[in-house]
């Protein structure tokens, strides 16, 4: 092996070492708590008991409109049942109360299949094997640049996986902001004329839960794959 073949594969050898560590650190902070979001957003904690007094002072305002609109104004306009109004505000007032009971049930709900797929066994395996795995089986039926061409298939994996991990910090981020925002959320549901913004907001609350343990799936599928090609390389 020449001096540009040894420097090619140790390239490759790096950036396979480099996928190992961003898998095992990604990973293990990623997941359906919000640890990992405070400890690299605290402001995000001093903040949130300002959204709930925010909420709460929406939901009273709106409260107070209404029921002027109802006895106070005498407009000739379509206004809510004044029972209802009430019945409804005094509902969302006690959701914002409890709004972080709330989202960390619902939170440890999303999180149990996800814990339950990364605690899965899986055969180890480590990334930076894969290189070496692929000068075999391209030395077998390739000459020439074999590191090379090893090369360029390593990064086209790493570039991949690094996409699928970038994907799943990219869902956490916004779980993290949807939970955080959640009474400003919920103080919308009080009015009628803001209630689909709280049911997008469910919706969005409930897909990005999804998502992210999809992403934990396909990135445990991924380890898997790469290592039953490990064991078994010239199946191929």
């Amino acid at each position: 092996m020449g001096i540009l073949d040894g420097i090619v594969d140790w390239l490759a050898t790096q950036v396979m070492n480099l996928l190992d560590l961003a898998s095992t650190s990604v990973l293990g902070a990623l997941g359906c708590n919000m640890d990992t979001f405070k400890r690299y957003f605290p402001a995000a904690s001093a903040m949130y008991e300002i959204f709930i007094w925010t909420a709460i002072g929406l939901v009273l305002l709106n409260l107070v409109w209404q029921l002027y609109r109802c006895y106070g104004a005498g407009f000739d306009i379509d206004t809510e049942n004044p029972i209802n109004l009430v019945v409804r505000s005094v509902i969302f007032l006690l959701l914002i109360w409890y709004c972080d009971d709330i989202v960390n049930l619902a939170l440890q709900i999303g999180g149990t299949p996800y814990n339950w797929i990364l605690d899965s066994s899986l055969p180890g395996v480590q990334f930076g094997d894969f290189n070496s795995v692929l000068l075999v089986i391209i030395g077998v039926i390739a000459n020439g640049s074999v590191a090379l061409i090893a090369l360029i298939l390593v990064v086209v994996l790493a570039w991949n996986y690094l996409k699928l991990l970038l994907e799943a910090a990219e869902r956490y981020i916004v779980l993290g902001i949807l939970v955080f925002t959640a009474p400003l959320a919920f103080a919308m549901g009080a009015a009628r004329g803001t209630n689909n913004i709280f049911k997008s907001w469910c919706r969005m609350f409930g897909g990005q839960l999804l998502l992210l343990v999809m992403n934990a799936w396909c990135l445990k599928l991924f380890v898997n794959m790469v290592g039953e090609f490990l064991a078994n390389p010239l199946s191929l």
